[in-house]
């Protein structure tokens, strides 16, 4: 069955129905889609205020242990379970971050789900889609270019043209525009200086469009962009350059949330795409909150494992749209669960019960840290058809010694079919009023305590270290105003250190916070720890290699 098929020749089997027919299930009238072809669609800004006055839905949160070369399935998860609430009879949609073409180039592939629990069109998601990336990538350098244009012509705002904080971005992988000298060639070229290029999901645009609320608070989030200082070390706003009022033109029809659909035609919501490792990793704030107005239950995913995704979904996403998550998912596998315990990736085909229990030490980490927000949680056993019995039944033993349940899932060779049982267990624990759900830390906290609790409360470091130029700065941003700002912490995402080789649950570990960005319109401080990379490059074979079109005119290669 799904063992012999690829997850684009799934997709490309799909019986889609037209986006106007998915959209009449949630109540959105036709007038207020806006078609991208017969299966995608943007939600109109208007019809995004219609429903604003209505009560909300559920909001599960999905997440996952710290993610490994053998696999967990977030996405996949996310949308199985989506199209098994919808089995059981709940109103239910999804929502989910688009694709970068960065990852989906180099190594990580793309961002639809697999097997039958996919969004689709598959192609069209982990590409171009409906050009949102491109809106928010043009936004981006056109201040790049209003600065440089600035300085070019008398530079009456006076900015340091050493102390210009802003980059330029791309998206794609491409490790040789991490560091650049740009306007070269004399005179006529401006002035040269360092500069560089980060990913476009590692743009400050991108978390200002997934966390502003209409049109009229991204122009303002833009406005509040610091993209450099002068002399006396003062800020310079992206409105000083009166370039918010363009940025908000490119970036109008990118507000608005895609909707698109999974195998089993039940709506999605695709919008947005931080990454989670140097962005806070979630979708838009606009599309998880009309999806609470418009159904019962909204299923949405936050990166990479729950140190990382959940912890920023908690402490920034919720934080800023007064978001109550009712309950949380957290997904793991035995072939990860058999890494974390020290099997090797050619050995994950063999049963090893002893590694799968060393290597739940990871996931009981990441329980703990999902109920420290108050929200209570069930495991998804993501299966794989080399799990065995005995390996499945150490991971349940493991959970109930945790007080939770572990739920072994089928979504990804059976669809919601194989996913019935969670669904139960997501709706009861819902509808139960556990959920007490509170950020792990009080906005008047100080910057640098903000980032060691987490330090110490989520990675169980033992402290967080830095220059004391960086603490410097955090004490100058919280002089002038921006103190009460949540951080994001940009970390590896396989390791609860800084240490990507350092697997399953260390303690005592010692984390450098190496530099520090203020984010000043998306509302947020980027803590970079270790040797994190902004901007990423490509593997020695990357996926590249392996996408082409076929005699067909079809793809092929994506994943």
């Amino acid at each position: 069955m799904s063992e012999f098929k690829s997850d684009i020749e799934i997709a490309r089997g799909a019986n889609k129905k037209p986006i106007i027919e998915i959209g009449a299930k949630l109540g959105i009238p036709s007038e207020h889609l806006l078609p991208y072809g017969h299966d995608k669609a943007k939600v109109s800004a208007e019809y995004i205020r219609q429903v604003k006055s209505k009560s909300d839905g559920k909001l599960i949160l999905v997440t996952a242990i710290n993610p490994t070369p053998a696999g967990e399935g977030k996405t996949t998860t996310t949308v199985g379970l989506g199209d098994g609430l919808n089995r059981i009879g709940k109103k239910a949609m999804i929502c989910i971050r688009e694709a970068s073409l960065g990852p989906n180039f180099g190594i990580k592939g793309g961002a639809a789900g697999g097997g039958y629990a996919q969004v689709v069109p598959m192609e069209d998601m982990n590409l171009h889609f409906t050009g949102d990336f491109h809106a928010i990538t043009t936004a981006h350098n056109l201040l790049s270019a209003l600065i440089d244009n600035h300085i070019y012509w008398g530079n009456e705002l006076g900015i340091d043209t050493r102390r210009v904080t802003w980059r330029r971005v791309m998206d794609m992988n491409d490790r040789a525009l991490r560091e650049i000298v740009c306007s070269l060639g004399g005179a006529a070229n401006g002035f040269p200086r360092e500069a560089g290029f980060d990913i476009t999901v590692a743009s400050e645009v991108m978390a200002i469009l997934c966390l502003a609320t209409d049109l009229a608070d991204l122009e303002k989030r833009l406005g509040d962009i610091i993209v450099g200082y002068r002399r006396d070390k003062t800020p310079v706003f992206a409105r000083d350059l009166k370039a918010d009022g363009a940025m908000a033109v490119l970036l109008k029809d990118a507000m608005q949330p895609n909707l698109v659909q999974t195998l089993e035609n039940n709506p999605a919501f695709v919008h947005g795409g931080p990454f989670a490792n140097i962005a806070h990793g979630c979708n838009s704030v606009v599309a998880t909150t009309t999806a609470l107005k418009i159904a019962d239950f909204v299923v949405t995913e936050a990166g990479f494992g729950a140190d990382l995704g959940a912890e920023k979904f908690f402490d920034i996403k919720c934080r800023k749209a007064g978001l109550k998550p009712a309950a949380a998912v957290i997904v793991a596998t035995v072939r990860a669960l058999k890494m974390n315990g020290g099997v090797k990736k050619e050995d994950l085909g063999t049963e090893n019960v002893e590694a799968v229990v060393k290597g739940c030490a990871n996931l009981g980490r990441h329980i703990e840290n999902v109920k420290q927000f108050g929200v209570p949680a069930v495991v998804a056993i993501n299966h794989f058809h080399s799990d065995t019995e005995a390996e499945i039944q150490a991971v349940k033993d493991f959970v109930a010694t945790m007080g939770e349940e572990a739920i072994l899932c089928r979504h990804w060779a059976e669809g919601s079919a194989g996913i019935e049982e969670l669904a139960h267990k997501v709706v009861q624990l819902s509808e139960s009023g556990a959920s007490q759900f509170a950020p792990l830390y009080g906005d008047d906290m100080g910057l640098f305590d903000k980032i060691e609790t987490v330090v110490k409360r989520i990675y169980r470091g033992s402290e967080a270290v830095a220059d004391k130029s960086v603490r410097a700065q955090l004490h100058q941003w919280e002089e002038q105003g921006y103190g009460h700002l949540p951080v994001c912490m940009a970390k590896t995402q396989y390791s609860f250190s800084t240490d990507p080789n350092l697997r399953g649950a260390p303690t005592g570990h010692v984390v450098p916070i190496r530099e520090v960005r203020l984010s000043a319109g998306a509302g947020f401080v980027v803590a970079i720890c270790g040797e994190i990379m902004t901007m990423p490059g490509l593997p020695k074979s990357p996926s590249s290699e392996r996408i082409f079109l076929n005699e067909q005119g079809h793809i092929e290669g994506l994943f």
